[in-house]
C-alpha cells in the first residue's frame, strides 16, 4: 500500500441472515482513499452504503474482506487492539438528536471522550479542551451546560462532529451528516468540515444520497447499487463523464438553473432486484434500457477503463494502450 493511501478496502462483504436467505448488503467492494481527502459514496436508500462505513469500522463485523488503514488490517485486531485503533476511526451519525445522551450537556459529552483517551489527567485540562473543541466546531461557550434537547439540529450536529473530534482521529466516516438539516444549515456544517479537514489533515468518507453535496464536498466519488460498486471516478470526471448507465440516470436528475441547457432526464423504470441470494448477473439488468445477454450471464467486473475511472458494465471497455 502507498504511503500516501490511508485506507484500503479489499472484497469487503457483509451479508445479513434471514428467513428467506443472506441478504447480500454489501457485496465484494473495493477502493482506496488517499490522506487528506474525500471519498462519497453516492446510491439510492438500501444500497449498502451506510453498512459499508460501519464495516469499514467494525461497528458491524464484516463477512469477509480486509480494511487497511494506516498500514494495519483492522479486521484482524483483537476487541482490544480495536479498541485503541478506533481512536483513530471516527464516525460522526446521520441524526445528530439520536446519537446524543439527552441526560449529558455539551461538557459532560465532549468530556467523557476525553476521559477515555487517558491524555487528560485532571478536570481542569479537560475543560479547556471542552472549550477549545467547542471553538473549532462552532459552538458558543455559553451553550457549554446545555443539553441536546435545548439546541437546534445544527448546533446538535456541530457537538457531535465535536465528540468525533475529541479522539483526535485521522480518518471519519461521515454517514449522511447533513440530510436532517435545513438547506442553510448544511451549507455551514459542510464548510466547517471541510475547514477542519484542511486544518487538521482528515480524511472522510461522505456518504450521501444528495448529489450536489457530494459534488461539493468529494475529491472522488464511488456510486454504489445493490451492495456492489459499480462506478468510482473523480468527482469532476464522473459528474463531466459518466459511464454506467446507472450513475447517467442520477445525474440527469440533478436540477439545472437554465431554461435554455436543460438535460433529458433518464427514468429508470422496472422494479429493484432482491438482494437476498442474488444471482449472479448484473444487478441493474433488470432496469437497464441497454441489458444485452453478456449481462443476464455473469455480473461485470470492476474496471479502470481510463485513469482513476473505475466502472462496472459489460457495455464499457478499457481503453486499448
Amino acid at each position: 500500500m502507498s504511503d500516501n493511501v490511508i485506507l484500503e478496502v479489499n472484497n469487503l462483504k457483509k451479508y445479513f441472515k434471514t428467513r428467506s436467505g443472506m441478504l447480500h448488503a454489501v457485496d465484494d467492494v473495493s477502493f482506496t482513499i488517499e490522506r487528506g481527502k474525500t471519498l462519497g459514496i453516492v446510491g439510492e436508500s438500501g444500497c449498502g452504503k451506510t453498512t459499508t462505513g460501519r464495516s469499514i469500522l467494525r461497528l458491524v463485523e464484516p463477512t469477509s474482506g480486509t480494511v487497511i488503514f494506516d498500514g494495519t488490517d483492522i479486521t484482524k485486531l483483537s476487541k482490544r487492539e480495536l479498541r485503541k485503533k478506533r481512536q483513530e476511526m471516527q464516525l460522526i451519525f446521520q441524526d445528530p438528536f439520536s446519537s446524543l445522551n439527552p441526560k449529558r450537556t455539551v461538557c459532560q459529552t465532549i468530556e467523557e471522550v476525553l476521559k477515555l483517551t487517558g491524555e487528560y489527567k485532571n478536570s481542569d485540562e479537560r475543560f479547556h479542551r471542552v472549550l477549545e473543541i467547542m471553538e473549532m466546531v462552532g459552538l458558543d461557550e455559553r451553550l457549554i451546560n446545555a443539553y441536546p434537547h435545548e439546541m437546534d439540529g445544527g448546533r446538535r450536529q456541530r457537538l457531535g462532529i465535536g465528540r468525533a473530534l475529541a479522539m483526535k482521529p485521522k480518518f471519519i466516516v461521515c454517514d449522511e451528516p447533513v440530510s436532517a438539516l435545513d438547506v442553510s444549515i448544511q451549507a455551514q456544517i459542510l464548510n466547517m468540515l471541510r475547514s477542519l479537514q484542511n486544518e487538521l489533515g482528515l480524511t472522510y468518507i461522505f456518504i450521501t444520497h444528495d448529489l450536489s453535496v457530494v459534488n461539493y464536498i468529494s475529491d472522488d466519488i464511488a456510486v454504489m447499487y445493490l451492495g456492489r460498486l459499480i462506478e468510482k471516478a473523480s468527482t469532476e470526471e464522473l459528474f463531466r463523464n459518466p459511464l454506467h448507465p446507472y450513475t447517467k440516470a442520477l445525474l440527469s436528475a440533478l436540477p439545472v438553473p437554465s431554461l435554455h441547457n436543460r438535460q433529458k432526464r433518464i427514468l429508470i423504470k422496472g422494479e429493484i432486484s432482491s438482494p437476498i441470494d442474488p444471482k449472479p448477473v448484473c444487478r441493474f439488468a433488470a432496469r437497464c434500457d441497454h441489458c444485452t445477454e453478456a449481462c443476464l450471464k455473469g455480473e461485470p467486473p470492476l474496471v479502470e477503463v481510463s485513469p482513476n475511472h473505475f466502472v462496472s458494465c459489460f457495455m464499457v471497455q478499457p481503453e486499448q494502450g
